[in-house]
């Protein structure tokens, strides 16, 4: 199937609807498979360098309500096991995330962390942050120092759209432990890779996320197939 730019993202297919592995490989999008086995079909971005290596892109704020409602059912599903307190989002993308998984707890608010400093922010509750998808451009972390009464002691969950390198996330959880704050999950709409494995090595058996996607290869007829 050969989707426009705008129609990725749209829909949550039945299971079979697109092959999860053509002996060719894959030439636009990338099936990605829920747990219960329906499909999200996700456009293969190329990477910055010479053009043979890309990804699978999950844009949550362009997909429709239909996907993140699915996306962030799944995330929940997974999640019950550790019975969360509370929720903390990860600007940008997992904020609309950790809100839909909080109310889907029954939880009456999440806590968002921030790139923006406000001027009662502090320095010791920051973190520099960068991600795959502005390699250039690196952000400080901010944990609002009033948000802290609702984090102290409680079973806490993080929440972010995509974990590929792991270094957002690394970050994020640096700056959750600079204050006592050791979460009990991790989540995310999508694993990508295995590059993220080295720097969140200690949390390993604590992330769970519904769609899992590989990076990926060139082949000499210019399609897409997982890279060794």
């Amino acid at each position: 199937m050969s989707l426009l730019p705008h129609q990725f993202w749209q829909t949550i297919d039945p299971a079979g609807t697109h092959d999860e592995a053509p002996t060719v490989g894959w030439l636009d999008g990338y099936p990605a498979a829920l747990p219960d086995n329906s499909q999200l079909l996700l456009p293969i971005r190329v990477l910055p360098g010479d053009g043979t290596a890309a990804v699978a892109s999950l844009i949550v704020n362009q997909a429709s309500f239909t996907v993140e409602d699915a996306l962030s059912a799944a995330m929940v599903d997974l999640l019950r096991p550790y019975q969360p307190d509370v929720i903390i989002g990860v600007p940008t993308l997992g904020l609309p995330l950790a809100n839909n998984v909080a109310r889907r707890l029954d939880h009456g608010r999440m806590v968002a962390l921030g790139t923006s400093r406000k001027f009662w922010y502090r320095d010791d509750l920051s973190a520099p942050m960068s991600s795959i998808t502005s390699p250039t451009h690196q952000r400080t972390i901010f944990l609002d120092p009033r948000s802290l009464p609702l984090l102290t002691g409680k079973r806490v969950v993080v929440v972010d759209d995509v974990i590929s390198s792991g270094t957002s996330m690394a970050a994020v959880l640096h700056l959750l432990d600079r204050v006592g704050i050791a979460p009990v999950a991790i989540t995310a709409a999508m694993l990508q890779g295995t590059r993220w494995h080295e720097p969140l090595t200690k949390w390993r058996d604590r992330i769970t996320a519904p769609l899992a996607s590989p990076r990926l290869a060139k082949t000499p007829s210019g399609h897409w197939l997982p890279a060794l």
